[in-house]
This record gives C-alpha cells, structure tokens and sequence, in this order.
C-alpha cells in the first residue's frame, strides 16, 4: 500500500512519544492522562492555528484568545524535582502554587506527577492569606485540612524542607476538543519572574528562557488522539521535546543562588 503525499511509514510522532510504561491502574482513582511537548516555531503556530480552527475550538476561560499563567514550584533540600527531571527519571512529581493573569480568585496548590508521557495532576484550593502564610514557613493549616494534598504538601515542606524555588511565567493560548479530551496549548513567552516570591506582583522583572521566535505546543488526550488531530499536525512535525519550562526557568535563574542552593532571608 502506497502513502499518500506527506504520510511517513514507520511510527508516528505519537506512537513514538509514547511511553513504554503504562499509567497505573484505574482503581488507584488517578486518572492519568497522555502529555506529548513540542518544541516550535511562532510560523508553525501560525499554520497550527489556521489548520486547528474547524477542529478544535478556544477555551472558554480564554478571554482575548488566551490567559497569563504564574507558578511558583516548589523543590526540596536536595533539589529532587529538578535533578529527576534533568536526569529523565521516568517517575517524579512537582508541587506548585498557580494562579491566571496574576489574580487571586483561583490560588491552586497543585502535584503533577509523571510517569513516562503520562501525567496526573492534583489540586487543592488555597487563599490569599493562607499562600502568604506557607511563604512565611507557617505550615500548620496544612495538616488540619481535609485534603489529602495539603496534608502531604505539608509532610514534604516539615519533612524534606520543601521550599519556594523558581516562578515560571507563560501566556498560553489553550485549544480543547471534546473528542479524547483533547487539549492543546502554545505556551508562549515563557520567562522566570525574578525579584521576590509575591506571585500577584504583575511588575515583577522576568527572564526569558527561549531561544528568541520559538515556544512550547503540548498535545493531551486522556484515551486516544483522534485521528483527525493526527492528521492536522504537520508533516514534518517538530520532533517530540522533553523540554521543561521549569527546569529552563531553574538554570536561568541560577545566578541567584550561588554556593548556595536556598536563598538567604
């Protein structure tokens, strides 16, 4: 059998991106779901977009065609959540403090794990007050809450000094498809805030971690990428990345630590 014009034999990007380990069981209760990164153009973002309008639609919550993400991560004594990653650890996991375009009416503490290209992420609501008293080392909320991820964001914070370590910044244009749950997103102007950990000062100074005309393309799909999807992609389809916009933001921001790895307060 013949392929058409522009179909390559052999693997797809997908089924090469896939990881060899499957999720966990469902009766675990996580759901995880498939997280495939592209590293892109701002021209291949262009033609994405035109080639993704009659498919897919906009996030609702996109007003102006996108929003302003803000995470503050989180990493412990001995750097684990970075050193996993930079050493492609198949099974790691990440806290982070999130909030959109520097609002505080959604605060989030969340844990995204991954397992090979498969993710499962946690969230748990936090306010104003209570984000300011886990910047001031006051952690005791944390355990009386009735869920389970502050409880254990708490353990690790006690336990494994976890601490603030870098804000990552990015405005994402969000592109979902009911179908497979589909989600993707162009995360652009990816940068490290810099100058303080107050995640809703919009004035902060921020680094830029991307070599210049280029962004971030994630696809997720929880069951399967419907081949129509599949289809839209280009051809000569950039090659899957592992690039992570935390461990970029990280290295950007080296400079601050010196010798030593916590900042001095």
């Amino acid at each position: 059998m013949k392929s058409r014009p522009g179909q390559h034999n052999g693997p797809s990007l997908f089924e090469r991106g896939r990881s060899l380990l499957a999720p966990p069981s469902s009766r675990t209760g996580e759901k995880y779901r498939h997280e495939l990164k592209y590293l892109i153009s701002y021209a291949d973002k262009a033609e994405l977009a035109v080639r993704l309008a009659p498919v897919l639609h906009l996030d609702p919550h996109a007003t102006n065609g996108g929003y302003f993400i803000r995470s503050l991560y989180f990493d412990d004594y001995w750097n684990t959540a970075y050193e996993e990653k930079d050493a492609g650890v198949l099974l790691r996991k990440k806290y982070r403090i999130r909030i959109y375009n520097c609002s505080d009416r959604s605060i989030k503490l969340e844990r995204k794990k991954k397992i090979g290209s498969y993710i499962y992420k946690e969230a748990a609501p936090l306010t104003h007050a209570e984000f300011d008293a886990i910047l001031a080392g006051d952690y005791d909320f944390l355990l009386h809450s009735p869920r389970r991820l502050c409880q254990e964001f708490y353990t690790e914070c006690v336990c494994n000094v976890l601490r603030p370590r870098v804000i990552v910044d990015y405005d994402r244009e969000p592109w979902i498809m009911d179908a497979g749950t589909v989600r993707v997103t162009f995360d652009q102007n990816v940068r490290a805030a810099v100058g303080s950990w107050d995640i809703f000062d919009s004035a902060l100074p921020a680094l830029p971690v991307l070599e210049p005309g280029k962004l971030v393309m994630e696809v997720k799909f929880t069951e399967y990428l419907p081949q129509i999807v599949r289809d839209i992609l280009p051809p000569r389809a950039q090659e899957l990345t592992a690039v992570s916009k935390y461990v970029l933001c990280c290295d950007k921001t080296a400079y601050r630590h010196g010798f030593e790895y916590w900042n001095e307060t």
